[in-house]
Order: C-alpha cells, then structure tokens, then sequence
C-alpha cells in the first residue's frame, strides 16, 4: 500500500474516533485534538464504565497499528564482508519504508570502502553488533559475515529480541541449524533466509504450475546454479576470502550454490526430508581453490520423485535456472521472468512470461517489513527457517556424502 494511502487513512481512522469519543466517555476533548496523546489524560476523568472505556481503547487499536504500518522499517547491517551487501546498499534509496539505522564491522577501512561509495554518514559505523542495537534499536539485522558467522550473529541479535535475516545457506552445519530454531524459539525472533532466486517470477510460477495439477505429480527436478568462479568474475577480497575457507563457508560450490537447488526442492515437496542424499565433487581448478570443491552434483531421491542439484564455479556462463518435469508436463525457468511451459496434449512448449510477483513476495525487504508487521507467517516457503533447516540436513548430507562416497539416508528431523 502506498504511504500516501496509509496516512489518509491514518487520518480518518482519527477523526471518526474524535467524533465518537466524547459521547462513549462522557467527557469533552481538550482543546487539541492529539488523540494520540490525549486520550490517555482524558481516561481519568471519564464518567464511562471501564467497559465503555475498554471499548473506546479497541477502537483506537487499529488506527494505532496503522500508523505503525507507515513508519519505516528499522534495519542495522552486521559484517560487510559478504559481497551481497553492496546490492543491499544499492536498492536502499528506492525503499523509503525501510530505515538503516547502523553497520557493525570491526574493519574501519571496510566500512569506509563502502562509506565512500555509497555516502554512508559516519554516525552509521559501530565496532560490535551488540554495541549498535542497545544504540540503535533496530527491529530487524540483516547479516552479511561470512556463513560460519551467522549463528554467532543471529545469538547476539537474539539477547535484544531482535529479528534477523541471513544471506543462504542459513549456515555451515545441521548441528548449527538446529542450535538457531532453538534460539528462535527461546526468544521469540525470526530467522530468515535471503536467496536471490526467491524472488524470481519464475519459480513461483513453475511452482503454481505443480500446485494446480498442470504437470501432474513431481518426477524429476533439475537445478542448475553459478558462475564461472568468484575470483574469475572479481568478487572483493574480503569475500573471496572466506568463500574460499570451509571453515567459513561450509564448503565451495556445493553449499554456495548446492543450497538454492536444495532449497527450491524442499519448497517444492512441502518440507518431505528425501530418502537419501548423494553428491560428488570435484576440483577442477586446484591451483585457484586449493581448499574447497569447484563443482558439484547432488542427487535426492523421494518415494517418488527424484532432483539432480548442480552448483557450479565452473559455468562457462552465469546460471540460475531449474527444470520441474511432472508425469504429464513441464516448466523450465529461463532467468527471473520467463518459463518454457509444456502442458498435456500440447505439440510444442511455449515460453511465457511469468506473472509478476506481487506485495511482500516481491523482494527481501517487502517480505521481511510484512513479517514483523504480522502481515505474513513464515512457514514452510523458500525464506522460513523450517524449511531452511531442512535444507541444512540436506547440505550437511551432501558435504558427508561426497567425503565418503557414500550415499547418506536421512530421517525427519523431530519438531
């Protein structure tokens, strides 16, 4: 809703509540109608019953959660470190209901990197995350450390009963996931999880295509997700840094871009743990990621569906696309907007654009501003934890699967 329309009716809400007060209270207004401030002042000298003033203070409620609703989200960065942070940066201007309230990074030549790009005022920088939230208050941080880093994040973010959105994966390992749902249910927080595929048009739509019968049951799905490398294609230093350390990432490839594939799947089946999980690895460019894998392929099974998940630094091209086959159709997405679409009894496919998405669903910041309003529950879709935790168990499988060569199988992770 545009903030225009939220303060108009902001101000309605107001004067119906004006006009109605002094006959439900049986006082008169004092000259300034501040109902925001006056009405608390105006509940002693009532000659209402507490049932009439109850229902006076319900009345209020709403235009209270309104003009709530037209205030800026307040959100902090913590860690710079993360590449991703400088696309955050970018799209800042264009959302005016969102307020950055603060960065905490230790590294003052990192924040005055992008200080200087961005025009970031000094008052922004913090040292420590905990220092910047009692200073600050944000409602929500948003986390750009490296993978290894989130649950110390997210922990620290918890104590102060703030919510938190990660970059994917939510992190390095099933016992650090599990360890997170435990903080987020002990202090009542969101942990959310950011995946630039989320919001492309074209996944929900190959997505509604399987919910409403058009391709029939799932059989196979396909995902393929990269680049040509992260040092091929320039990332910063300090990103390359830990992308290249398992101990900071989890991984290379497999979990940098294994985890949107694994990630689609699980939404796809509604948060079924696969059967088992197999994946293979392997080290194409030793001499540029000595350490970690630059290639991988992740097989799960289902009772009766089957996904082939390949992460790659090694695309000749960047990729992020997926192929959903059911038993009488399928949908390829073609980047964020375009599906190549068969249905039954069809000769040829068609490409079609996908409907465009619409509301808190569109981007990051819409769909976490509509968590924290209560205006969206997450569960069980591409950002929610539930279904990032399974994906953690997946990821974890996978990493032990193409250490042994073994196939790995999995149970339900309990509640």
């Amino acid at each position: 809703m545009p903030a225009g329309n939220a303060h108009t009716r902001l101000r309605l809400c107001l004067r119906a509540l004006e006009s109605s007060l002094p006959q439900t209270l049986g006082v008169e207004l004092p000259p300034r109608r501040d109902f925001l401030k006056t009405t608390p002042r105006l509940l002693p000298f009532a000659a209402a019953s507490w049932t009439k003033i109850l229902f006076s203070l319900l009345f209020l409620a709403p235009c209270l959660a309104l003009g709530q609703e037209t205030q800026p989200l307040r959100v902090a960065i913590v860690g710079l470190e993360h590449g991703h942070v400088e696309g955050f940066l970018s799209a800042l201007p264009q959302h005016a209901d969102v307020q950055l309230v603060g960065i905490a990074d230790a590294d003052a030549a990192l924040f005055a990197k992008y200080q200087k790009k961005f025009s970031l005022p000094e008052t922004l920088a913090y040292k420590s995350e905990a220092n910047m939230i009692e200073r600050t208050h944000p409602q929500a941080v948003l986390v750009y450390t490296s993978i290894g880093e989130h649950r110390h994040a997210i922990e620290i973010a918890a104590q102060y009963g703030v919510s938190v959105m990660v970059e994917k994966p939510l992190t390095i390992s099933l016992a650090d996931a599990l360890a997170i749902r435990e903080t987020a249910r002990h202090y009542k927080i969101h942990v959310l999880v950011n995946y630039e595929t989320t919001w492309y048009a074209s996944n929900k739509s190959a997505y509604d295509d399987v919910e409403q019968g058009r391709l029939g049951p799932i059989r196979r799905v396909v995902v393929h997700d990269g680049h040509e490398g992260p040092k091929e294609i320039g990332v910063p230093p300090e990103f390359l840094g830990w992308l290249t350390d398992p101990a900071q990432n989890g991984a290379g490839a497999l979990y940098d871009f294994g985890c949107y594939g694994v990630d689609l799947m699980t939404w796809l089946m509604h948060g079924e743990t696969p059967l088992t999980v197999t994946a293979v690895v392997t080290h194409d460019k030793p001499e540029i990621y000595p350490r970690v894998d630059d290639d991988s392929t992740i097989v799960l099974t289902y009772p009766h569906a089957q996904a082939v998940i390949m992460g790659s630094w090694d695309w000749p091209f960047a990729r992020k696309d997926m192929e959903v086959y059911g038993a009488t159709g399928y949908a390829i997405t073609v980047g964020p907007d375009k599906v190549r679409l068969r249905l039954p009894h069809e000769r040829e496919e068609q490409l079609i654009t996908a409907p465009p998405l619409e509301g808190p669903q569109q981007n990051s910041l819409s769909y976490l501003a509509a968590v924290l309003r209560g205006q969206l529950q997450p569960k069980g879709d591409l950002t929610a934890l539930d279904t990032n935790v399974i994906v953690m168990q997946i990821l974890d499988a996978a990493r032990e699967s193409a250490r042994t060569g073994k196939t790995v199988t999995l149970t339900r992770i309990g509640d």
